[in-house]
């Protein structure tokens, strides 16, 4: 399990290192070019359940941190799903990895 450490009071975000490694594909290709944007996702039962959303802009204080030394392997359609997303008026909203058969069409 991997965490994104967000903003001054470091928050911690879990995520599982496979989905984070795309995750920072995205948000380091809009901060790159200095866009601002809502990232937001859903919160399990165990966390409290509901939807957290936080603003992310070239100024934000971020980590990425893994448990795994190793980098995943990129699926394309994965990072077009969630840059697609990033580039709506509605900011990045996490989504599961597509499925490997639907993306196969």
């Amino acid at each position: 399990m991997g965490s994104l450490r967000y903003g001054a009071s470091a928050t911690d975000i879990n995520f599982d290192d496979r989905a984070l490694y795309h995750l920072q594909v995205v948000i380091v290709a809009k901060l790159r070019r200095g866009e601002s944007f809502t990232f937001s996702w859903v919160v399990d039962r165990n966390g409290g359940s509901g939807r957290i959303s936080i603003w992310l802009d070239p100024s934000s204080t971020l980590s990425f941190r893994y448990a795994d030394t190793r980098a995943p392997v990129i699926n394309r359609e994965w990072i077009e799903a969630l840059m697609k997303s990033a580039n709506s008026t509605s900011g990045l909203f996490f989504s599961a990895e597509p499925d490997v058969l639907t993306t196969a069409r």
